[in-house]
């Protein structure tokens, strides 16, 4: 432990020194201390048609980025920083190579909006959204919410007689399937918003706690803590935008 906490000191007086000089030296030392993470980020995005080699590649470009822009006088965990930008960079890496046929950047970027509008509703709604539901908080037509909903499926798929991208020889998805363990996503996703949510007000925490843990209704939450229901709904909106901001900045 006290070994552990020694090199987190040196590398943050390396980050302070590499934010006064910008010595390229001190940036290829950082980025060669954290290629770890940049590999661990990329496996969580292996078995999407996408070579692991290739996701680590882009990976390790955010994690330039993040190494470049981490202000240490903030106070914060540089892991914790550097999280988001590495998985937007992964994201948009699929955003603009993963469509199996040549989608225009419009339509990819409305699917993408349409999609996290239609999440939003169905928590908020307690069912699947309608079209004119979903145009409307969109800001954009029917006709428009039907296109991108349509464009999902000219997303990429993987074949399941295809191999793992690092590994021809092995075995198709199709031989690899086996019982949903429910438990093991539902552990990643908390380990991925754990440095998240720790950015949000405790009053927040407490209510994605309650809504997405517990499963209370927005009545019942607005009950326990003694607002109203539309307050809860407002508050759980904007927590849930400010997480998707903090998980891809640039979204």
């Amino acid at each position: 432990m006290a070994t552990d906490r020694a090199d987190k000191d040196a590398l943050l007086r390396v980050f302070a020194d590499f934010a006064e000089s910008r010595d390229p030296s001190l940036r290829d030392q950082l980025i060669e201390a954290h290629l770890g993470l940049a590999e661990y980020l990329a496996r969580r995005f292996t078995n999407r048609g996408e070579p692991l080699d290739d996701l680590v590649q882009v990976a390790s470009l955010g994690l330039v980025k993040a190494v470049e822009r981490f202000d240490p006088s903030r106070g914060l965990e540089f892991t914790t920083f550097a999280t988001p930008t590495i998985v937007g960079e992964l994201k948009r890496h699929f955003r603009d190579k993963g469509w199996a046929v040549r989608v225009p950047r419009r339509v990819q970027e409305l699917h993408l909006r349409v999609t996290r509008v239609i999440d939003d509703l169905s928590l908020e709604l307690g069912r699947s959204p309608t079209v004119p539901e979903i145009a409307k908080r969109a800001g954009t037509t029917e006709d428009e919410v039907t296109e991108a909903i349509d464009a999902g499926s000219a997303y990429r798929s993987t074949s399941l007689d295809a191999g793992r991208g690092d590994d021809d020889e092995s075995p198709g998805l199709l031989g690899q399937l086996g019982g949903i363990d429910a438990e093991l996503s539902r552990a990643e996703r908390r380990a991925a918003l754990g440095p998240l949510m720790s950015q949000l007000t405790e009053r927040e925490q407490v209510m994605l706690y309650l809504r997405f843990y517990e499963g209370l209704t927005q009545s019942e939450i607005a009950k326990r803590l003694g607002i109203s229901q539309m307050h809860v709904s407002r508050l759980l909106s904007r927590s849930l935008q400010q997480l998707r901001e903090l998980a891809d900045p640039a979204d």
